[in-house]
């Protein structure tokens, strides 16, 4: 599927989390305007968690790659904890190959055990007192 200059990628709320599911291969413009919406979205939401799911990405390059990791790192300093599910091997031989690093970014083969993991990411935050829901 191919977007235009000017699409959006649709960024669901479902309780304290935030999901993107990106069904796409992006451009730098398109992955730009992503990471504007969904901060927007973690300020305006309070969201605490966000999914990102990139499960059809068939390339990505060390732009494409840095967005994704840099989008975590920002969601994180708004208070929201990222997980990227879904990479397929040639995307994270790829990732590897370029020296892009997601150092500091949670990551799980699909959606449910992303979720899962923010979930338990969460549920230590509540433990430790950083959050009350």
């Amino acid at each position: 599927m191919e977007r235009t200059y000017g699409s959006r990628i649709p960024i669901l709320k479902v309780g304290h989390l935030l999901l993107v599911s990106i069904q796409f291969d992006l451009h730098d413009q398109m992955a730009m305007d992503l990471q504007a919406d969904l901060l927007e979205s973690v300020r305006r939401t309070g969201a605490r968690g966000v999914l990102l799911d990139i499960s059809a990405l068939n390339v990505v390059d060390s732009f494409i790659g840095r967005m994704v990791a840099n989008i975590a790192k920002m969601s994180r300093i708004l208070g929201a904890e990222t997980v990227v599910v879904g990479m397929r091997p040639t995307v994270a031989i790829t990732l590897v190959e370029l020296g892009v690093s997601l150092q500091g970014v949670h990551t799980a083969l699909n959606v449910e055990k992303g979720v899962n993991l923010l979930r338990s990411i969460l549920d230590e935050q509540i433990r430790g007192g950083q959050w009350q829901p």
